[in-house]
């Protein structure tokens, strides 16, 4: 049996008193109903159904009742995410220590034994409505917190994706006015790491760090990394520095974003035979997103017309790809690259230097 409020006034507390007895019911409503806003049941299936659609702010709740008693009401309100957190006081006739310890343990907050007291009523009513505002007061504090930190990581890492982007394009803008090569090494590193089982936060990560894998030309000088004819040695010397460089750049930090983008500054100039620098790292040694970004930024420079030469023909280019599998780079990884050409090409049209 459900029962309507007894009492309606907003803004008013809501009190459901739960026991099979009318006489008890009769008796708290008399009590309370100056002070709350009161729902009755009659029993402990009626009070989940009140409590499930009303969410009372106390329930008051009989313990001896048939079919199911105030123990396992008490026990089902607690099992449930909405009703948990409603304060539960134990209205019963017993007076056993060890009664009273199975109600705390199902998670009641207070005992009132019968024949009931009617300031005693009253008071514990008032102390465990105030504990609850207290109590929802934080929670919703903690929420509103939670999301304000929320919304200010959110901010902080879009700020800081935005310096890593302009960052790159500003090292790529020092021997390539368009800037175009570093959304399209991006794009086919992104793919790369899909196809070979990176996940897709794994592979965002990618596309976002992998712009500063040229960073360190920024402390290239501009004679050297500008100059149109060909490098003495010791200028090509100064050129190999420019991982070491972007690596300093970056820095050893805790960022997800900025601890890829070091490696990749790092490694992407590494040879998979071991050939390659700053440090000579070789197979599985170096880095998988040093080994990504190794193919992605190749492509794209043989295969795109610079101030100081041609593009290679799309055949010339695959040819000499295949011709350093297991040399300049994975294998596996190659094969991987090769089979996702045609979206490699839809990536490279996309970002074509006709369409800046």
């Amino acid at each position: 049996m459900q029962g309507n409020p007894i009492v309606t006034s907003e803004n008013r507390p809501v009190i459901l008193v739960v026991d099979d007895t009318k006489t008890n019911l009769d008796l708290l409503v008399h009590l309370l109903s100056d002070l709350y806003e009161i729902s009755v049941a009659l029993d402990g299936e009626s009070a989940l159904e009140i409590a499930m659609s009303d969410l009372p702010d106390l329930i008051l709740l009989d313990i001896m009742m048939p079919k199911m008693d105030g123990y396992e009401t008490c026990r089902r309100l607690k099992m449930r995410a909405e009703t948990r957190d409603i304060p539960v006081i134990f209205v019963t006739a017993r007076r056993e220590t060890s009664d009273e310890a199975e109600g705390f343990a199902l998670g009641a907050v207070d005992y009132i034994t019968k024949p009931i007291s009617p300031p005693l009523v009253k008071a514990r009513i008032k102390t465990h409505l105030q504990l609850k505002q207290a109590h929802d007061h934080a929670k919703f504090e903690n929420v509103r917190l939670e999301e304000k930190v929320r919304q200010r990581t959110a901010e902080l890492q879009e700020t800081q994706l935005a310096i890593v982007r302009k960052l790159g394009r500003a090292a790529e803008f020092r021997d390539n006015e368009t800037g175009l090569h570093v959304l399209r090494m991006s794009h086919y590193a992104q793919l790369l790491g899909a196809a070979c089982g990176m996940s897709e936060a794994e592979t965002i990560l990618l596309l976002n760090a992998s712009p500063l894998h040229d960073v360190g030309k920024i402390g290239i000088p501009d004679h050297i990394l500008l100059k149109p004819g060909k490098l003495t040695e010791e200028e090509f010397l100064q050129i190999r520095n420019h991982p070491e460089i972007g690596a300093e750049i970056i820095g050893k930090e805790d960022s997800p974003l900025l601890k890829m983008a070091f490696q990749i500054a790092y490694t992407h100039h590494e040879k998979w035979n071991g050939s390659g620098y700053p440090r000579g790292l070789q197979g599985n040694d170096i880095p998988l997103v040093g080994r990504i970004s190794a193919i992605a930024d190749v492509f794209d420079a043989i295969t795109s017309a610079r101030p100081y030469k041609k593009a290679w023909p799309l055949e010339e280019a695959l040819a000499w790809l295949q011709q350093e599998s297991g040399r300049h780079f994975d294998p596996h990884l190659l094969h991987l690259f090769l089979a996702e050409l045609p979206k490699i090409l839809l990536i490279k049209e996309r970002f074509s230097e006709i369409h800046s």
